[in-house]
């Protein structure tokens, strides 16, 4: 069994990665709610590790590598999910806004990814090849004018990962982001159900409304992104890293 250390653990997104990796391998469990992370690790199919970890805070991500040290737990990959900014108006937030976003979508995550390689033992020369996938949003690639801050943090994760793509590869770490556009996790999923409200229409109506200028004319399911993560955690990306995946449905527009 491979062991993967996945953060966002009880999001749903995390949640859905979390059920669809459980039965086959270890999972690290890490999240900021603690009974959150019981419930999730209650639920799933083997026995796993939960960590309480507000990535924000660089005491607590210190301590979760103290506690992945001291458990001597060795990682076969890290899937790691950024707290991302939501849509925001303001071109030009305060210096304020940029601090504590950088701290909690940036700095601190980047401090998780760092303790987890520091867990990983991989073996090129034997095939033993670890993975880590970080998973970001469609505006890494492609502009989008109401989500101001989310443009930054998110070209700055696919800078990052294909930066540690050159510094990682000879070791046999493969580092890859996975851009999501419109996904139907439950706060997205809430979301669309408050605008049909609104405009007095039905949720699938709303649906087909809002992915009018997607190919495939649907938005992505959870579970279909843990089918894209498992998927970069396997041998399908034995010879890929510093990659940027779109997982959005055809919406992006850049080449």
């Amino acid at each position: 069994m491979a062991s993967y250390l996945i953060t966002g653990a009880s999001g749903g997104i995390g949640t859905a990665i979390c059920q669809r990796l459980a039965k086959d391998h270890n999972l690290v469990l890490v999240a900021r709610n603690k009974d959150k992370l019981g419930e999730l690790s209650r639920s799933l199919q083997g026995s796993h590790l939960t960590i309480q970890v507000d990535m924000g805070a660089d005491e607590s991500i210190a301590a979760m590598a103290t506690e992945l040290a001291s458990k001597n737990v060795v990682l076969d990959g890290l899937v790691l999910m950024p707290p991302q900014p939501h849509a925001a108006n303001d071109p030009m937030p305060s210096p304020d806004v940029w601090r504590e976003l950088f701290q909690t979508s940036f700095i601190g995550p980047l401090s998780v990814l760092k303790a987890a390689v520091t867990r990983m033992q991989p073996v090129p020369s034997a095939g033993k090849r670890c993975k880590i996938v970080i998973i970001s949003g469609i505006s890494s690639a492609q502009v989008l004018s109401h989500y101001a801050t989310a443009n930054v943090i998110r070209t700055a994760w696919v800078g990052q990962a294909k930066t540690l793509a050159f510094a990682l590869g000879e070791k046999g770490i493969h580092i890859n982001t996975l851009s999501l556009g419109g996904t139907l996790s439950p706060w997205y999923r809430e979301k669309m159900e408050q605008k049909a409200q609104k405009a007095g229409v039905t949720f699938d109506q709303q649906i087909v409304t809002e992915t009018e200028n997607v190919p495939l004319r649907k938005y992505g399911q959870p579970a279909e992104v843990a089918g894209a993560v498992e998927a970069l955690l396997s041998c399908f990306s034995d010879h890929i890293t510093g990659t940027n995946i779109m997982h959005d449905g055809g919406f992006t527009r850049a080449y």
